[in-house]
């Protein structure tokens, strides 16, 4: 995912919670391609907006379902590179395209796809695979603001989750855009106007604190240049126990290219009540 400063120039002055969104409609491979099982799923929004989403199967007994969303840019076939690994962990995987991404309907604009989440949810909840099989929340990025406000939000979301994975998400959409206007000298004039037109009362560091009591492991990059470590120790400021900072040396969603980082989300998973304050989880 990348944040391009250019894209807040168009629908600056309409105010508009689009230029969040850098949604791509090819998809570029197929888990298949990679060698990996899976199946095409569509959901359906309240609102009727059609879905497409991957389920990738574990391999052998499933130890748990992990419901996946992705950054603001792409689609669920380049971002597959973050989640790949798990089904051999014997974890499967819903894979999320929000409307206008990938195979998905509709233009994505928040708080629209909140029901974009929450129709991933449900579908969760009739599959037979993830009957009583712990479920675990894990957002990129934007995918990790979205879907950690809504589990903030929504105490319903949250008793259906063993746990909570934020990798770099924001605190606040003002923050990031006026952070990420001042890296473009186009941009830079700007950065007040554009984070005035972000989406308003739905940041993440308002309702992080409400995940508790589900436990929450926060991951982020210390050489994060899109979205800053600030936002990781903010969150963790505002979040309750039992919740959990790992930072590690790398830059935006570089995250599971690490196998400490792939090896310290697998303990959380396994035990996500017990988390260690010195250390990995």
């Amino acid at each position: 995912m990348r944040w391009l400063p250019v894209l807040f120039l168009l629908p600056i002055l309409a105010g508009c919670s689009g230029m969040l969104f850098v949604p791509l409609k090819t998809l570029v491979r197929t888990p298949a391609e990679i060698g990996l099982a899976y199946r095409d799923v569509t959901l359906n929004a309240a609102d009727g907006t059609r879905l497409a989403a991957w389920w990738l199967p574990a391999e052998g007994p499933a130890r748990g379902t992990v419901l996946f969303l992705h950054g603001n840019a792409e689609n669920i076939s380049t971002h597959i590179g973050s989640v790949w690994w798990l089904p051999a962990e014997g974890y499967q995987v819903l894979l999320l395209d929000y409307r206008g991404f990938g195979g998905s309907e509709g233009r994505p604009l928040v708080p629209e796809v909140f029901a974009d989440v929450r129709a991933a949810l449900d579908w969760l909840a009739t599959e037979p695979a993830g009957r009583d099989k712990p479920l675990f929340l894990l957002g990129q990025s934007l995918g990790a603001s979205l879907g950690g406000y809504l589990a903030g939000a929504d105490p319903a979301v949250r008793a259906r989750l063993a746990g909570v994975v934020l990798d770099a998400g924001f605190a606040r959409y003002g923050w990031i855009a006026r952070e990420v206007a001042r890296q473009s000298w186009l941009t830079w004039p700007l950065q007040w106007p554009i984070a005035w037109s972000m989406p308003d009362g739905v940041d993440l560091l308002d309702q992080v604190g409400h995940i508790s009591p589900v436990p929450l492991l926060l991951i982020h990059g210390r050489r994060d240049e899109i979205v800053g470590h600030h936002h990781a120790e903010a969150l963790f400021d505002a979040a309750r126990e039992p919740r959990y900072l790992l930072s590690y040396d790398g830059p935006h969603i570089a995250s599971f290219q690490d196998a400490s980082v792939r090896a310290a989300l697998l303990r959380f998973f396994a035990d996500p009540a017990r988390l260690r304050k010195a250390g990995a989880p």
